[in-house]
């Protein structure tokens, strides 16, 4: 009897909202962040309560945690900015949406080269110093078994 589809959706309008801390707690963003993406037209104007107070809807969760993924992956605050204004435009800037994700994924993979280029190196140098560790750790060895090995009042070892 399903045809996939959820029986009676909610009107947007009567869609279940969240407070500004529901979704500071959800995303890991302060309360002034929240705010600071709303100013700077990151995210569209948040709904309010009768009582003035922010009421964030399942999409704009669902935003945020897309511009935290941006953010997470080095895109810039204005990058981001440029983004979410294309987006507000609508449809007629799919292509410019996608040509910005394809290079920011460019760039994004010419970065994650360059970190396990320097991983590599690191590790070497890593694998030096442990190599230098365990000999003069094995010299000190062969020292305490020398001393071991003297008997009081002798210069030779027996």
């Amino acid at each position: 009897m399903s045809s996939g589809q959820p029986l009676n959706p909610l009107p947007r309008d009567r869609e279940p909202t969240l407070t500004i801390a529901q979704v500071a707690e959800r995303t890991g963003l302060s309360h002034d962040t929240l705010r600071y993406y709303e100013k700077a037209g990151l995210i569209e104007r948040v709904g309010r309560s009768t009582g003035n107070q922010r009421r964030y809807q399942t999409a704009d969760l669902a935003w945020l945690e897309f511009l935290l993924r941006l953010r997470g992956t080095g895109m810039s605050i204005a990058d981001m900015q440029r983004f979410a204004a294309l987006r507000a435009a609508g449809d007629v800037t799919v292509a410019d949406r996608l040509a910005m994700l394809r290079e920011h994924r460019a760039e994004l993979a010419d970065r994650i080269r360059a970190l396990r280029r320097n991983a590599a190196v690191l590790d070497h140098k890593i694998d030096h110093y442990e190599r230098l560790l365990l000999d003069e750790h094995g010299r000190e060895h062969e020292i305490e078994n020398e001393n071991e090995n003297e008997q009081p009042g002798s210069d030779e070892p027996t």
